[in-house]
């Protein structure tokens, strides 16, 4: 027998209901697992590049934090809100946009904090060996930079993957989905209120759980170092 919640009369859980909504269950899950990868990709390229600027020109990483940081204070629904006049109401790229934007701030500190971590007679000695700048940022400088990076990678991801959820509000679905329609049937209905809630959970854990094991198998020498 299921406990029985204080509202309606429903049961705080139903397997039943999951097993009839199995397969829109997964497809939420896809849609969230694709804004996710969309805005962190979109957020990370651009961070990149921004970060690339900022190395150069101090001015230029003082002006994109800036800018950075007020995008990062806008709520996301006053964010979507702005952007539905453009790019339409249930478009993709209305939840994708605002999604990558609360991104840059965390990547691009992160990015610029790596390289800059890098150890001066690191740098010499490469530029003694004949490396550009150019040469030296992609070869040596971001390869050492990539523990900080995948360590802002992954708190961007964490948030993402929570504000994903507030995109059911443009009908893009993802697991806030299930949330919304609990909470707005006649009678709420707690179970599709957890599988949002709880799905969303786990799927950060385990996002955070791949980063920190790709982080650890692309910079080995990180491990080294933290031991001791």
């Amino acid at each position: 027998m299921f406990p029985v919640s204080a509202q309606g009369g429903r049961p705080l859980f139903e397997w039943r209901w999951v097993d009839r909504n199995l397969d829109e269950i997964f497809e939420r899950l896809g849609e969230h697992i694709t804004l996710t990868a969309a805005a962190l990709a979109i957020g990370l390229v651009v961070s990149i590049g921004v970060s690339v600027l900022s190395l150069r020109r101090r001015w230029f990483y003082v002006v994109a934090l800036s800018a950075a940081g007020s995008l990062y204070v806008i709520p996301s629904l006053g964010a979507f809100a702005v952007l539905v006049p453009f790019t339409g109401l249930t478009s993709f790229t209305t939840a994708v946009i605002p999604l990558a934007t609360y991104t840059l701030l965390i990547l691009i500190r992160n990015i610029v904090t790596g390289v800059e971590q890098v150890p001066k007679e690191v740098r010499e000695a490469a530029l003694g060996m004949g490396f550009t700048r150019t040469r030296l940022l992609w070869q040596v400088e971001l390869p050492l930079a990539l523990p900080v990076v995948i360590a802002g990678l992954r708190v961007a991801a964490v948030t993402t993957i929570g504000l994903v959820t507030v995109t059911s509000m443009l009908g893009k679905g993802g697991l806030g989905y299930f949330i919304r329609a609990g909470i707005q049937t006649a009678t709420p209905n707690p179970t599709s209120i957890i599988v949002g809630v709880g799905l969303s959970v786990v799927l950060a854990v385990l996002v955070d759980l791949l980063l920190w094991l790709g982080g650890r198998a692309l910079a080995p020498w990180s491990r080294k170092a933290a031991s001791r």
